[in-house]
């Protein structure tokens, strides 16, 4: 089992300086991925997709996503344009970490719906449809649809690379969904979140692949990871248990405080070798 690493920085505005030195130390440290979280209605933040263009621009290896977009507040159509030019622009180095919304009086006080648990599901379903759609290169698409619709729509360009949709998902309809469409899982261990929890989610998600008639291997997935490595040894053998027995294939460590770089440090140069060698991969 290959297992992936990250990082994901807060893209805090007045902290950008930082948020730079963090993405090209893990560029540079050979980390694999990283990941921003997407809050448009968050004032104290910039926004996600002009700072992964900014990020890919500035890195080499690094694959980014963002973890996860705000789809009530990115047009689905216009959400795959951005990723496709993304992917061309970095040589196929952008995943699509994608959500359903949350915090809706946030969104509805920038513009965006306000939408239901069980509206937000099926928008974020048909939501993956038109992404697709507008990734074939197809001329003339229609799609008429309860939350989206396109009327002739002239598509492309087409991304370098078959882009991930990767999505956030808790809720039984949610990784059913994941399960079906998707092509990876984005949850984050907190407190109401556990591993073992994650573990049993893990498996809902692997089922509705598998009675999908898909194999379950083919869905990455990616866990956000709040704690720090303030013991490299014993973090590393903790994200190896995790990856043993409770499925996750990639890890974003999300740094936080006073001492990010140094965290990020020890987590590229302790953690992930560590982590790498365990799982018989370098």
């Amino acid at each position: 089992m290959t297992v992936r690493l990250g990082i994901s920085p807060v893209p805090a505005a007045d902290d950008l300086d930082r948020v730079l030195r963090l993405t090209a130390l893990a560029d540079e440290a050979g980390l694999d991925v990283v990941g921003i979280q997407d809050h448009p209605y968050q004032r104290r933040f910039v926004d996600t997709f002009a700072l992964l263009g900014h990020v890919l621009a500035r890195t080499e290896r690094v694959t980014v996503f963002p973890d996860v977009a705000n789809l009530p507040l990115r047009p689905p159509a216009v959400l795959a344009k951005h990723a496709a030019t993304l992917g061309l622009l970095s040589g196929g180095r952008f995943e699509l970490g994608l959500g359903a919304g949350g915090f809706w009086d946030a969104i509805a006080a920038m513009g965006g719906p306000r939408r239901s648990p069980g509206e937000s599901v099926d928008a974020l379903s048909e939501a993956i449809d038109v992404i697709r759609l507008v990734w074939s290169g197809e001329r003339s698409i229609r799609h008429e649809g309860e939350h989206y619709r396109l009327d002739g729509y002239q598509s492309g360009p087409v991304p370098p690379h078959p882009i991930g949709i990767w999505l956030g998902a808790y809720g039984p309809r949610m990784l059913r969904l994941t399960g079906e469409k998707a092509d990876g899982w984005v949850p984050s261990l907190r407190q109401d979140f556990t591993p073992e929890r994650l573990g049993e989610m893990n498996e809902r998600v692997s089922e509705a692949a598998s009675a999908a008639g898909r194999d379950p291997a083919d869905v990455r997935r990616v866990w956000n990871v709040m704690e720090g490595p303030d013991d490299p040894a014993a973090f590393a053998d903790t994200l190896v248990t995790w990856a043993t027995s409770h499925g996750p294939d990639t890890f974003v460590f999300w740094p936080s405080g006073e001492e990010q770089e140094a965290q990020v440090e020890r987590f590229a140069a302790e953690v992930a070798p560590a982590v790498r060698a365990a799982m018989g991969a370098t």
